[in-house]
């Protein structure tokens, strides 16, 4: 019987005769080239099974609630996606495909395999394989085929992108009804093809819920705001026509390309367009990092006047027994929230505006209240935008509207020294890794570098840190 391990042993071995170099391809005949690319593109789905295969065990060993012990975490990523691109050396959104595929893979391969067993299984009815059948995800079809060998990872990817996921309108059975009949078209068409049928299917699929969709348009607004038991709070809203159209306008202008794309755009935008396509963050997280960012940017443009007269602002609460016991788990509290945080995150939220520090004796007096400022001046804060040129980061490519100023030296030891050469700028995601995982920033003359944990490297060699600002 021929595996998979043969088929890959194969096809890597029919590409290998073609030639080793551009002058032994370029001595094949017509007929050769045209064979010997679909050899290439054969071994090339085989090989990309094994790459989802292994994008969605990194993923698994990085999921959420792992929290920074996750594989991802550990090596100083802010997600799988993150981490898989810098081992491959391939783009964000090509990383993105292949947790997305071989996660889709995975759970197919699991569930296959309970309802082979239930079907092996001598005590075992036709209600209980049933019952197993119908836990396959819809997507099954398109997992066994790239596992087969016989659909591409860039293919599968537009089928699974394109026709969507479940909801009121759109059932499990109708969108395999309409993957059947997409599995039968998609041998003649690429992937940017099978994506726009696709997505064609899908728009004809919810046409119903186009008018129910507009009968919600007309409910009364409301904006609620409240916190969870575990301290996280939550927006729900719902707006008229005109205001909601404006805030969608407004987050349209943010997601849009993850939302259908830009229909035209210049060549700036398009660029833009593309980094925002391949962000490892969902659309929703983009949309949630990016109402804080906005508010926050509300409050800086006319301090004391935007809100109300009062400037937003997060007070954290810290006694001097937490600061001087070593970083505890527990260092203190925000003000207003019961559920306790770590010094960690005291560390990186006194870096950056809004927030002021104060400071408990033992028996609970107030021995040091901080400014209900940036620890940094708005003009050196402008300033580092210029010299930084966005968020200091490996890799990372935030521009300075949307970074933090961290602090090299800590707060709580160094009383929030102002010296624009000890502050750096980073994004949200990357100053929060920072603080937790216990990355460090060292300056050396008018170089910045960063050391990672011993659990990353056991030397903590440094990386450097450049200006992402390009040549002046």
């Amino acid at each position: 019987m021929i595996t998979l391990a043969d088929d890959l042993r194969q096809a890597t071995e029919a590409v290998a005769r073609l030639g080793a170099s551009c002058a032994d391809y370029e001595a094949l005949a017509d007929a050769e080239v045209l064979a010997g690319q679909k050899q290439i593109a054969a071994a090339r789905r085989l090989l990309d099974t094994r790459s989802a295969w292994m994008a969605a065990t990194i993923a698994r060993r990085s999921r959420p609630e792992l929290g920074h012990s996750g594989l991802a975490a550990q090596q100083g990523f802010l997600s799988p996606e993150a981490l898989i691109q810098k081992w491959t050396g391939s783009s964000k959104g090509d990383a993105y495909k292949l947790v997305a595929v071989g996660t889709m893979m995975a759970d197919t391969e699991a569930a296959d395999k309970l309802v082979e067993a239930a079907v092996g299984s001598p005590t075992a009815d036709a209600a209980d394989i049933a019952e197993f059948e119908a836990k396959v995800p819809w997507q099954a079809p398109i997992a066994r085929a790239v596992t087969a060998g016989t659909l591409s990872v860039d293919a599968a990817e537009s089928m699974r992108a394109g026709l969507g996921q479940i909801d009121a309108a759109v059932t499990a059975e109708k969108l395999g009804v309409a993957l059947e009949a997409l599995q039968a078209e998609s041998s003649s068409l690429n992937a940017d093809e099978v994506f726009k049928r696709a997505r064609r299917m899908r728009d004809h699929l919810d046409e119903a819920g186009i008018a129910a969709r507009e009968k919600q348009a007309h409910d009364d607004r409301y904006l609620k705001v409240y916190r969870l038991g575990n301290g996280n709070v939550r927006l729900n809203g719902l707006f008229t026509p005109e205001d909601g159209e404006f805030v969608l306008s407004t987050f349209d202008s943010i997601t849009g390309p993850r939302r259908g794309g830009v229909r035209f755009v210049d060549k700036e935008l398009a660029a833009w367009a593309q980094k925002m396509q391949e962000d490892p963050r969902t659309t929703e997280q983009i949309a949630a990092d990016s109402l804080v960012q906005l508010l926050k940017i509300a409050g800086e443009a006319d301090p004391g006047r935007v809100f109300g007269g009062r400037r937003p602002s997060v007070r954290v609460i810290v006694t001097e027994k937490a600061l001087k016991s070593g970083r505890p788990a527990q260092a203190g509290q925000i003000e207003g929230n019961s559920v306790p945080i770590s010094h960690e995150t005291i560390d990186r939220i006194l870096c950056d505006t809004g927030t002021r520090g104060i400071q408990f004796d033992a028996d609970g007096q107030i021995i040091n209240v901080g400014r209900d400022q940036r620890l940094f001046t708005e003009v050196q804060r402008a300033a580092m935008g210029v010299r930084d040129g966005g968020c200091r980061w490996v890799d990372c490519d935030r521009s300075p509207a949307w970074t933090e100023a961290h602090h090299i030296n800590e707060w709580s030891t160094d009383n929030g020294y102002t010296d624009l050469a000890d502050g750096v700028l980073l994004c949200h995601p990357h100053h929060l890794l920072l603080h937790n995982q216990h990355w460090t920033i060292i300056r050396i003359g008018t170089e910045y570098w960063l050391r990672p944990p011993e659990e990353v490297d056991p030397e903590r060699t440094l990386i450097a840190l450049p200006s992402k600002r390009g040549n002046p």
